[in-house]
């Protein structure tokens, strides 16, 4: 076959392939060319998650009819003055999006410079079908219809309504956090579901996008290295998320996803989190024009840095700077007291005889040179039972409790030390395992008072649409408005367990399923994240007959040696280990 030239419709297509992937593809160009325009404010209007149509209206200096015919040619800009392309400092530069969209779709061009008429240029599917005098404010407005319409092959690949307009939000949060200066407003099926005025600080914009409660429960990271700076939130340890879809970061002000940036969040709080846990970060970095590359992909999510190390060293350092100054800070959250811990969900509370325990009291330090009184971490409950057999209970039977954290027992052969939440983390994880193989699903708790949790829209979506399935673990959801879910009953296996907590958490584990998959086919996954919300805390003081309960249980329960994450419930020290430290042997 002899080789020929592509006509130009068809180039335009081949290039539509990579910039314009799905509606939020085509979103994201549309609002990058109203922020390189100048505008202060932009209006953005979906149909049916941006399937039914995308429209995009800006303040910005608009365009004469000549300009509208020149920005629908292929590799025509106004971005490059010169072929300087290392010194571009806008966010499109490539001229590429607009002929890219008007080859698969029907793309409607008004613009008007102030002083001027406006004009309107209408392009459906590579031919141009309307042209005139358009009636607008100064400033551009462009509307996409029928995306892939006539490309029923790329059309196919589209995934749901409310599948495409998750993507389309996200795109409209991280370019609204880039730029605080500029007011954003996105009203989708005729509802207004995200305003944010112009010139905000950008912690303030960086809350008002993703969760209200970041702002208390982060810190400020502003860090320094050669000509490289690193601003923006980083949350604190405690305050993660169970998907890493919660960290937003930025090069020179481009929202970008870039494996060097987030392998280096992850590197910072490696030490810090779960490796199951992901924090949540909205970063800045700046670094001179040409010490990074942007012209990498057409859609230009992805940059390559000249000093990687650089760049890599500056966020890891100016975070773990930034969270070492937050000092002993915890997520602020309510204070959730969980039910006592016992081996059925429905046994009766411990006689009061067995909660009595006298925990020591910190006394207060004398001047010098009298000794300073010490607070004691464990407690002074007597624990006078004999020690069992070791073939028959293996961990032996609890002496106290170290910093609330951890059991200690004594065993025939040893000391046992027991992490009370990662081994009843397990144990809860277990009982939803054999409740669910029974058939009969998991017994759900009604509450008393139906709990509302805000999230957002995407996010109850997910929930919505696994409802009932989630019912079959004992939690049963309503919708509560767009932004809303209605908590009816939790499972009643993890007692009072943070609601709120366990939906947030819930819906970032939807976020990363595929559709086709059900529930019932990641099982351990959804119960695990509940097993978790409804386990003893670190933190919590126990009785000894509770204590004992708990050790008793992992004896029997299978896998209760580690928790749902990996991580060892309990370790022995042998005795013969604990007279060679004290020189016995």
């Amino acid at each position: 076959m002899s080789i020929r030239r592509l006509p130009e419709h068809l180039v335009n297509r081949i290039a539509a392939g990579e910039v314009v992937e799905r509606p939020a593809a085509a979103l994201k160009e549309l609002i990058e060319n109203a922020l390189d325009a100048g505008a202060t404010h932009v209006a953005i209007t979906l149909s049916e998650g941006g399937l039914g149509g995308i429209e995009v209206a800006d303040d910005g200096g608009g365009m004469v009819p000549a300009d509208i015919a020149l920005a629908l040619e292929r590799h025509a800009t106004s971005k490059l003055p010169d072929d300087r392309i290392e010194a571009v400092a806008t966010l499109g530069f490539r001229g590429e999006a607009l002929p890219s969209i008007a080859s698969v779709a029907r793309l409607t061009v008004e613009s008007r410079v102030r002083g001027h008429d406006g004009w309107r240029r209408v392009v459906d599917n590579g031919t141009v079908v309307e042209e005139g005098p358009a009636a607008l404010p100064p400033g551009t407005r462009m509307r996409v219809d029928g995306l892939f319409a006539r490309v029923p092959a790329r059309r196919k690949f589209l995934r749901s309504a409310r599948s495409e307009y998750a993507a389309c939000l996200d795109q409209v949060r991280r370019l609204a956090m880039a730029r605080p200066d500029v007011g954003f407003a996105l009203t989708h099926d005729g509802r207004r579901v995200l305003s944010v005025p112009a010139g905000e600080e950008a912690p303030a914009r960086v809350a008002a996008l993703t969760d209200r409660d970041l702002r208390a429960n982060s810190v400020a990271v502003d860090h320094l290295r050669g000509e490289a700076r690193l601003e923006g939130v980083a949350g604190l340890p405690t305050f993660n998320r169970g998907v890493a879809d919660h960290q937003y970061l930025f090069v020179n002000g481009r929202p970008v996803r870039d494996r060097l940036l987030v392998g280096a969040v992850r590197a910072a709080y490696a030490e810090m989190l779960a490796r199951d846990r992901h924090p949540v970060v909205a970063l800045f970095v700046t670094v001179p024009g040409e010490e990074v590359d942007v012209n990498v992909h057409p859609a230009k999510t992805e940059v390559r840095f000249r000093d990687p190390a650089l760049v890599r060293g500056l966020i890891v350092g100016g975070l773990r700077a930034a969270l070492d100054a937050a000092g002993h800070r915890a997520a602020q959250r309510p204070a959730i007291e969980l039910e006592a811990w016992t081996s059925e969900p429905a046994a009766p509370p411990l006689p009061v005889e067995a909660r009595q325990y006298g925990v020591w009291e910190p006394r207060h330090a004398y001047a010098a040179p009298a000794p300073v009184a010490l607070t004691p971490m464990g407690r002074a409950e007597p624990a006078t039972s004999p020690v069992p057999d070791g073939i028959g209970h293996p961990l032996g039977v609890a002496r106290g409790q170290v910093a609330a954290t951890y059991i200690v027992a004594e065993a025939e052969d040893g000391l046992v030390l027991v992490d009370q939440h990662a081994a009843h983390e397990r144990l809860v994880l277990e009982r939803m395992r054999r409740a669910m193989a029974a058939g009969g699903g998991v017994a759900s708790q009604a509450l008393l008072l139906p709990e509302v949790v805000e999230l957002d829209e995407p996010a109850c979506d997910r929930l919505e649409a696994r409802a009932a399935e989630l019912a079959a673990f004992g939690l049963e959801l309503d919708r509560f408005g767009p932004r809303a879910m209605l908590v009816r009953a939790v499972p009643a296996m993890l007692g009072r367990a943070d609601a709120k907590g366990l939906v947030a958490d819930l819906a970032d584990d939807l976020a990363a399923y595929d559709e086709a998959l059900s529930l019932r086919e990641r099982l351990d996954h959804v119960a695990a994240t509940m097993a978790c919300h409804g386990s003893v805390r670190a933190g919590r003081t126990l009785s000894v007959a509770e204590m004992n309960a708990l050790l008793r249980e992992m004896e029997v329960t299978p896998h209760s040696g580690q928790c749902n994450h990996g991580r060892p419930t309990w370790v022995k020290l042998a005795r013969t280990d604990v007279e060679r430290l004290f020189g016995r042997k």
